[in-house]
């Protein structure tokens, strides 16, 4: 039997995007100072202010189709609930489940 192969998890956003179509109460606002949500574009952000704007669930600032290739326009200015979801996370995997994505395996 062959073993499988390991995911790469430095590249397996950008092959993902599921946490960004998720819902649009994720892409959020919490702990960022003013300087920091002062870099965000301003047409990215929701009109109360308190998160990115959304299209329906998904952000925005998300290029590329879901599931296959993807990247975030505004990566380096993200907000932080967009730094901390990780790959193979709990909340990884719940986004990844609403779109039929494979769970990824944290190691």
């Amino acid at each position: 039997m062959e073993e499988a192969s390991p995911i790469d998890l430095s590249t397996c956003c950008q092959n993902c995007g599921a946490c960004c179509g998720y819902s649009e109460n994720w892409p959020r606002f919490s702990i960022e100072s003013d300087e920091e949500l002062a870099a965000i574009p301003e047409a990215l952000v929701n009109a109360r202010q308190s998160g990115m704007r959304c299209e329906g669930d998904r952000c925005s600032a998300l290029k590329g189709e879901i599931g296959k290739q993807t990247a975030c326009g505004i990566y380096e200015v993200r907000p932080e609930v967009c730094r901390t979801c990780m790959p193979g996370d709990a909340e990884c995997a719940m986004a990844r489940r609403k779109f039929g994505l494979p769970i990824i395996e944290a190691v």
